[in-house]
C-alpha cells in the first residue's frame, strides 16, 4: 500500500514548483499548471448481486489539455482519493510531453475493491461510470485506459456503453482494449518494455553491461512482469520480486538468488498480480517480508507498485551497491528523498519518463482505432522502442549538459513543451 503520510498531489506540486524556479516561470503560468482545468467528482449507484444498492465514489480529472485530448488511466482501488487522481493526472501531462505525444494529462478513479465484486457487479459499475461521463469523454476530448485493478474487459464494457448511448462506433474513445476488439498488439508489454528500454539506454550511457547486472522489483502486475521478462531476455538477473498477497492482505518478497524466472512467477499469480505463496515455496523461492525487496544487493531497483514507497525512513535500507533506480510506478519516491538519491550517486530514471511506454502505446492504439487500421506487433514495438530511446536520450543529454538531476531534467523538457503550448493558445 501507498505510504499514507504523504499526499501525492502535494508531492506533484512540489516537484513542479522546484522546476518552475529553474525555468523562472511567471506567476500566471505557475498558477495555471499547478491546478487542474477540470475536476469531476460523482457517485455511481450499482445494484449488487444480493439485491442491495451500493453507491461508489468516483473521479475523472483533466490536469491540462493544451497539447491534445486528455489521456490517462482509470483505477479501481479501495483507498482511492481525489488527491491521488489529481497527482496522477498532473504526472500524465508531463509524461505525454516528455515523450512528445500530442495528448494532455487526465486520470480517473473509483473507490472500490474489484477483488470482492462479482463480474456482473464490475460490469454495472463500468457502465455506470460512462453514463455519468458520456459527454465528457471521447477520442477528441478525454481518452481513458486501464490502470490499477482495471483491464481490457472493463474498457470493453465502457466502450460498449458509450457506443450504445452515442449510436455510433468510436474505437478510439478508450484504449487498453482486447486485441481483436480495437486493441493494439504490443499494448500488454508496452509499459514494462518501456521501462527496460530506458534502463538499457541508461546503462549504456553509464558504460555498464546489462548482462552483468541484477535487479529487485516491487510489484508483479502487468508492468513489473513484462519489465522482468525483457530485462531477463537482455541478460539481466532478477533476484527478488515483492507483491501484495490478496488472501492474507500482506506483502511478501519472493527471492531466488540464482535468478527468478518471470514466466514461472507469472504462471502462479492471479489477475491482480498476487503470487501464490505456497506454490512459490514449492518452486524453491524464499518468502521474505514485503519490504525486503529494498534491501537486496542488486544494481537496479524497480519500484513498480504504488506511490510513496521510497521515503527517507526506508532509504537507509537500500544497498550501497544500487546504481540505478527505475521508477516504473507513478510517484514511488517522495520529494524529500530526491536529495538522498542524488547524494548517494544513484542514477534515477524518473517515473513519467520511465513508465511512459504505456501511454505511448495507448496513443498508438488511439491512432489505429481512429483510422481503423492496425499495425503488426513488430511495428508497434519498433515504434515504441524508437520513441522511448529518443525521449530518454534527450533528457539524459540535457541532464549532462546542464548538470541537472534526472528528475529535474525530465521536468524541464516536459514543462517547457506544455508552457509553449499554453502560450501559443494564449492562455497565459
Amino acid at each position: 500500500m501507498a505510504n499514507q503520510n504523504y499526499n501525492p498531489f502535494v508531492n506533484a506540486q512540489t516537484q513542479f514548483d522546484r522546476v518552475a524556479e529553474i525555468l523562472e516561470l511567471d506567476q500566471g503560468t505557475r498558477d495555471l499548471l499547478r491546478q487542474h482545468c477540470q475536476e469531476i467528482h460523482f457517485t455511481i449507484p450499482v445494484k449488487m448481486d444480493d439485491g442491495t444498492t451500493k453507491v461508489f465514489k468516483a473521479f475523472r480529472m483533466i490536469h491540462n489539455d493544451a497539447r491534445g485530448p486528455g489521456k490517462g488511466g482509470l483505477r479501481f482501488h479501495p483507498h482511492e482519493t481525489a488527491d491521488t487522481v489529481r497527482a496522477l493526472s498532473m504526472w500524465m501531462t508531463w509524461k505525454c510531453a516528455a515523450v512528445d505525444i500530442p495528448l494532455g494529462g487526465a486520470k480517473g478513479g473509483v473507490v472500490c475493491d474489484p477483488r470482492t465484486m462479482s463480474k456482473g457487479e464490475q460490469e454495472r459499475l463500468c457502465r455506470g461510470y460512462i453514463r455519468r461521463l458520456k459527454s465528457l469523454v471521447g477520442y477528441n476530448i478525454d481518452v481513458p485506459a486501464p490502470d490499477v485493478m482495471t483491464n481490457g474487459q472493463h474498457m470493453m464494457w465502457m466502450l460498449d456503453e458509450y457506443e450504445s448511448i452515442m449510436g455510433q462506433r468510436f474505437p478510439g474513445m478508450i484504449t487498453g482494449k482486447p486485441v481483436g476488439m480495437g486493441g493494439s498488439l504490443g499494448r500488454t508489454e508496452a509499459t514494462g518494455y518501456g521501462v527496460i528500454y530506458c534502463l538499457r539506454e541508461c546503462l549504456k550511457n553509464m558504460n555498464i553491461d546489462i548482462t552483468k547486472t541484477s535487479a529487485s522489483i516491487q510489484g508483479f502486475g502487468n508492468v513489473a512482469e513484462y519489465a522482468a521478462r525483457l530485462y531477463t531476455e537482455l541478460g539481466g538477473k532478477v533476484v527478488a520480486v515483492s507483491c501484495w498477497n490478496a488472501e492474507d492482505k500482506t506483502a511478501y518478497t519472493f527471492r531466488k538468488l540464482e535468478g527468478c524466472d518471470p514466466a514461472e512467477l507469472a504462471a502462479i499469480k492471479d489477475a491482480f498480480g498476487s503470487i501464490d505463496k505456497e506454490k512459490a515455496l514449492a518452486l524453491g523461492y524464499e518468502v521474505l517480508p514485503g519490504d525486503e525487496w529494498l534491501c537486496q544487493e542488486v544494481d537496479v531497483l524497480i519500484p513498480a507498485a504504488l506511490e510513496n514507497q521510497i521515503t527517507p525512513a526506508v532509504f537507509p535500507k537500500i544497498s550501497k551497491k544500487v546504481k540505478v533506480l527505475c521508477e516504473a510506478a507513478n510517484g514511488p519516491t517522495t520529494p524529500d528523498c530526491d536529495q538522498l538519491i542524488e547524494d548517494a550517486g544513484i542514477m534515477l530514471i524518473p517515473d513519467f519518463m520511465c513508465n511512459a511506454g504505456g501511454v505511448t502505446c495507448s496513443y498508438f492504439e488511439q491512432v489505429q482505432g481512429n483510422m481503423n487500421y492496425y499495425w503488426p506487433k513488430e511495428e508497434v514495438l519498433e515504434k515504441l522502442e524508437n520513441a522511448m530511446t529518443k525521449a530518454f536520450q534527450n533528457i539524459y543529454d540535457l541532464a549532462q549538459e546542464k548538470k541537472l538531476y534526472m528528475r529535474d531534467a525530465a521536468y524541464v523538457v516536459a514543462i517547457n513543451r506544455v508552457v509553449n503550448a499554453v502560450k501559443l493558445r494564449g492562455w497565459v
